[in-house]
């Protein structure tokens, strides 16, 4: 992970370079924001295309103002194709690539710990109407975070940063922590 990477950022990066280091056949990963929506107005994109989509579902505060985050990552899956999967069609094998580049997914992420993250498992699957031709699904995980964003920065002493310089014994009279009867 890049040592400027904050929560976000690092999780994005980890997750982007292990799913298109794992599943060649990925062409374009982004975060989500609904192009397949918007495939007329939106930035064009390569397909396949993965889309990556991060919420918090709950927090549990561990002090000093770090918390654990249940993390939900939707990962969206679009293949823009006229390919049909209808049995006997000419081009059925194709369209069975996507299926299985869906399983891949599941492969590649479920049961994952990583650097940003701990614990990935897959908690949803289904499609995403489109109405066009693409094929968009959503597969959802879930995975523990560690947010310490928030807390202070801690200073670092360096051997030879400090000094220390003797000087005379403090002299004082130090309380009895008893009491003498007479």
């Amino acid at each position: 992970m890049n040592a400027n990477a904050t929560l976000w950022d690092g999780l994005y990066l980890e997750l982007a370079d292990l799913l298109t280091t794992e599943i060649t056949e990925i062409q374009w990963l982004d975060l989500w924001h609904n192009q397949v929506g918007f495939l007329d107005e939106e930035h064009p994109f390569s397909t396949p295309a993965l889309f990556l989509g991060f919420r918090v579902l709950s927090t549990e505060d561990h002090g000093r103002l770090a918390q654990r985050l249940t993390v939900q990552l939707d990962v969206y899956y679009f293949y823009e194709t006229f390919s049909d999967t209808f049995n006997g069609s000419f081009n059925q094998e194709d369209a069975l690539g996507y299926l299985k580049t869906l399983s891949n997914i599941h492969k590649t992420l479920h049961g994952l710990s990583g650097t940003c993250f701990s614990e990935a498992k897959r908690t949803g699957f289904g499609p995403v109407d489109t109405g066009s031709a693409g094929n968009l699904y959503r597969q959802t995980f879930t995975m523990l975070v560690e947010d310490a964003t928030a807390m202070p920065e801690e200073s670092v002493a360096i051997p030879g940063d400090l000094a220390v310089n003797e000087g005379v014994k403090p002299v004082g009279v130090k309380p009895k922590p008893y009491t003498v009867l007479q």
